[in-house]
């Protein structure tokens, strides 16, 4: 896995944590910063990089890309991006 994979996968499971607090947090988090960064880390991925994870990444499908980077791409349902 590459630094930017690696940062992309923290970014991932970071999202799925404050989506997990947010009916009880207060204040709110901040969804929008972690879609950003998200974004930003997929648009540095040099050329060649995996396309499945970028299709994930591009389609938004976080989960998804969250397992492929995870090794659990087995779990991913496919035709659901």
């Amino acid at each position: 896995m590459t630094e930017t994979e690696q940062s992309i996968l923290d970014e991932l499971v970071a999202l799925e944590n404050a989506l997990a607090t947010i009916q009880t947090a207060n204040p709110k988090p901040n969804l929008v910063a972690h879609f950003q960064k998200i974004d930003d880390l997929t648009n540095s991925m040099p050329k060649g990089s995996d396309p499945e994870l970028l299709h994930f990444l591009h389609k938004k499908s976080y989960e998804k890309a969250r397992f492929h980077l995870q090794g659990r791409s087995a779990e991913n349902a496919r035709g659901t991006c």
